[in-house]
């Protein structure tokens, strides 16, 4: 099998099963989307089973430090990186302001950042507010008509500059951005790359060892887990970048970056993606490897069941005079993230929708820069649509139908 089976993959997701939730088509992933089955089975047992202090000599207390052990060391496998440079957090958001705190001590008097005004604000807020301190923040511009990064646009900014901030995919462009040879420009100018990725990971867990990241970080609760941020942090910046948890635990890379006591239960539950991952590679029936080709596999069949089922709702989208569509036209070369403008506000839009059985998303989405950067007003905002490789065709298909009443 080369394509994923969506009555296999539907079976992995009680919400699909569940009668509150029944005639709803969700497309609102790039919010959160459903949590699998080995998450929720995990999540439950842990709670009954081993919800004490973890990392103990006492039977439960050792097996509720083994789950958490597992989660990080089989997650980094998938993303191609070393047990310890991943770490878990309450959320992206957090892990990000943690991280700039970090490097606010790091950085030289005087140094520049590089930001976009394409991301979510988590990526974006953190590290402008390092030029209260004296930091040089330059922004990498969008071309104001279409939303995409010019890599010719970015040289120039480099020269001179310690770190560059950037969307591996925009939550409302949904351009992919090519981060591997971003991030080959940043390091030849003497650059260390932090990637958000918490809108890419959900289409597929990236190998982060082959894009060549410093910094990447996205969120569980978008890729069918529990409310956690994960944050890989190569080692030799991991080592370099200042301690941010207790002082006792400076030597321990995983922990660097987590101030507080983690919250247990959730990143045990987090193996369940890891879980997931596995029951959909065996099913697809490929041979015996590791977990990094594994996740490869995986990544590529959900990217393809994906873009075969956005296309259709771009050329639809393109086809209507009334609405503006954003990012690419083409489904290979963004998410199922899509996000159109017209005459009425995008919450109004969402609120017209819910009626046909749609759950959809309006507002400004936290990116109001790219917005205003495009000429979008965000207090109007746009309607998103979003979905991941559980969408079936059907879905796709009353979304349209709906639009059609809607707009």
């Amino acid at each position: 099998m080369t394509s994923l089976d969506i009555d296999f993959v539907r079976a992995q997701f009680p919400a699909f099963s569940e009668p509150a939730l029944a005639g709803l088509a969700l497309f609102e992933n790039a919010g959160g989307s459903y949590p699998c089955r080995f998450v929720t089975e995990r999540l439950q047992r842990f709670y009954r089973e081993r919800k004490v202090q973890p990392y103990g000599t006492f039977e439960a207390s050792r097996l509720a430090g083994e789950e958490m052990d597992e989660a990080r060391s089989r997650l980094a496998a998938i993303l191609g990186v070393a047990t310890d440079e991943l770490s878990f957090g309450p959320s992206t958001t957090q892990n990000t302001y943690v991280l700039a705190q970090a490097f606010r001590k790091w950085l030289p008097k005087g140094a520049a950042i590089v930001v976009t005004n394409q991301d979510h604000e988590a990526n974006s807020g953190p590290w402008r507010r390092l030029a209260d301190d004296g930091i040089k923040v330059r922004e990498w511009q969008v071309d104001p008509t279409t939303g995409h990064l010019d890599l010719a646009t970015l040289q120039p900014l480099l020269k001179g500059a310690s770190l560059l901030c950037f969307p591996h995919c925009s939550n409302v462009i949904g351009e992919i951005n090519d981060v591997a040879s971003i991030t080959a420009l940043a390091h030849e100018a003497g650059a260390v790359t932090c990637v958000d990725g918490v809108s890419y990971a959900p289409h597929g867990l990236p190998d982060v060892g082959e894009l060549g990241a410093d910094i990447y970080l996205f969120s569980a609760y978008k890729t069918y887990g529990p409310h956690q941020g994960l944050m890989v942090i190569r080692r030799a910046l991991a080592k370099a970048l200042p301690n941010q948890g207790h002082y006792f635990n400076g030597g321990t890379l995983c922990q660097r970056f987590t101030p507080a006591g983690p919250d247990h239960a959730q990143i045990a539950a987090s193996a369940g993606i890891a879980d997931y991952v596995d029951a959909l590679y065996a099913h697809l029936g490929g041979p015996d490897t590791d977990p990094r080709q594994r996740g490869r596999v995986v990544h590529d069949a959900m990217r393809a069941r994906e873009v075969a089922l956005l296309q259709p709702l771009l050329d639809d989208l393109a086809d209507r005079n009334a609405l503006r569509l954003l990012g690419p036209r083409d489904a290979a070369l963004r998410a199922p993230t899509v996000a159109i403008q017209t005459d009425t506000p995008g919450e109004a839009l969402a609120e017209a929708l819910a009626p046909f059985g749609i759950g959809a998303g309006g507002g400004d989405f936290y990116a109001p820069r790219v917005l205003q950067a495009i000429g979008i007003d965000p207090a109007k905002g746009v309607l998103r649509v979003s979905f991941t490789h559980y969408t079936t065709e059907a879905e796709v298909a009353q979304l349209i139908s709906a639009l059609d009443q809607v707009l």
